[in-house]
């Protein structure tokens, strides 16, 4: 089989028969990246799928610009709109390489219009690194089965807050996909390109003679996935080798789908959800196995929190044990407030306290509170907060925490209180919950 063959078999696999009119396509100019291009072209022409191509300058080399206008050229020359997206946001502190992911994927976010799919160029030798990586980290069933080749990703920016992106006319020129028809909450980031090694891309592109760019950060110690690349190599004489890692995470993956779909039944049965917080039965999630317990702690925590990822293993493990125990605890943005017969997850307001958006259509609060009415032009929405609740006095019976509602959305005119609608005060408005992963009880099986 050919390699422009198994990109086809495997891009049926994740689309279907019938691909989507317009794809987006991630291009460094690596190796990897370019040889995904160019199998894309044809599958794309093939098909009528109109591909845009996008560059993200980090910023962090002078190279960089350059190297983005080098993968610019060369989509040129297959028929491809390009568009370059620069980083500004690095501040210097914390992993690199988190933040570069994390500002990557927000960068998606506002450049993509009405594109629902962008294509990695990851490979089997990256899938390995990160198993790798991983079993370094003591990581579990959930990470251990590896990178997917589809995953669901939350819109950083909806559909209304794009101010910065060019308006559609000079957007096309520009490369960036039109805005219409676009639709709000996720996209889906697919990885074709998993089952292939990197020496058989660099093959198929000197066999086309087409050059790529060494990025000298590939060969920085400093970051881990450059030392775990450098370990398995070390690795392959005990039989430790990419191909093998990969056929463990595949194994792994299939687990993984497995304790979901029993994660997801003792959800149905334990969990409900009340306005932006999950109530867990206590004893229901007393009589659970471990396992199941510290998936759906964890799966709960990242619903409220609109968490990309979930929490590490031993903070989730102790947050679990505490929880079990009648103490509450703080994690991954969110409180855990344990009652005598329930726990409740619901966000932890020094997680939201400095959060703040204009009220009204096309602004997600927290990313997941969208507030709409006649009459809410020119306010913000924030958090209650401690204060909030003060001028509100003692809320209702039967309602949450105190902790928890100090969490919840209000409508505020500069330090003026206008209304919060979960306590009923103030002038009505529509406030609507807009989860980023969609219903809670789905998220166990959407991946």
């Amino acid at each position: 089989m050919t390699l422009r063959q198994g990109f086809a078999d495997q891009m049926g696999q994740l689309l279907g028969p019938r691909p989507p009119g317009d794809i987006g396509l991630a291009v460094s100019g690596g190796s990897d990246s370019m040889a995904l291009m160019h199998l894309a072209a044809g599958w794309a022409r093939d098909r009528g799928v109109t591909l845009w191509v996008v560059t993200v300058d980090h910023g962090l080399r002078p190279a960089a610009a350059q190297e983005a206008q080098q993968v610019a050229q060369a989509a040129a020359g297959l028929g491809l709109s390009h568009a370059t997206l620069k980083w500004t946001g690095h501040d210097g502190q914390g992993n690199l390489q988190d933040a570069a992911r994390r500002a990557r994927l927000a960068l998606f976010s506002r450049w993509r219009g009405r594109v629902g799919h962008i294509l990695l160029g990851h490979t089997a030798d990256d899938q390995a690194e990160t198993i790798l990586m991983r079993l370094a980290r003591g990581s579990g069933v959930e990470g251990l089965s590896g990178m997917a080749a589809r995953r669901i990703v939350a819109d950083i920016a909806p559909p209304g807050d794009l101010a910065d992106a060019p308006d559609d006319a000079p957007a096309r020129s520009a490369g960036w996909p039109p805005r219409e028809a676009r639709k709000s909450g996720n996209f889906e980031i697919l990885r074709p390109l998993l089952g292939l090694s990197r020496a058989q891309l660099r093959e198929f592109l000197q066999d086309l003679g087409v050059g790529w760019v060494d990025d000298p950060s590939n060969d920085d110690l400093r970051f881990d996935r450059v030392r775990a690349r450098k370990a398995l190599a070390l690795l392959a004489p005990l039989g430790v080798t990419p191909a093998g890692l990969n056929q463990t995470g595949a194994r792994l993956a299939r687990a993984r789908e497995a304790l979901d779909r029993r994660a997801h039944q003792v959800a149905c049965a334990i969990v409900t959800q009340e306005d932006g917080d999950l109530i867990f039965d206590r004893a229901g999630l007393q009589q659970t196995e471990r396992d199941t317990q510290l998936r759906l702690l964890a799966a709960a925590l990242k619903w409220v929190s609109s968490a990309d990822y979930r929490p590490r293993a031993q903070p989730l493990e102790q947050a679990l044990l505490a929880a079990l125990a009648r103490k509450s605890a703080t994690l991954h943005g969110c409180l855990i407030h344990s009652g005598k017969t329930h726990l409740r997850v619901t966000r932890e307001y020094a997680a939201v306290a400095t959060l703040a958006c204009p009220a009204g259509p096309g602004h997600l609060w927290d990313r997941r509170w969208l507030a709409q009415g006649p009459d809410i032009k020119g306010f913000e929405l924030r958090a209650l907060g401690p204060e909030g609740l003060a001028r509100i006095g003692p809320p209702p019976p039967g309602s949450a925490p105190r902790a928890a509602l100090a969490a919840v959305p209000a409508l505020w005119d500069g330090e003026d209180l206008i209304a919060c609608q979960r306590l009923g005060f103030g002038p009505r408005y529509s406030e609507t919950l807009c989860p980023p992963a969609g219903p809670f009880h789905a998220t166990f099986l959407s991946h």
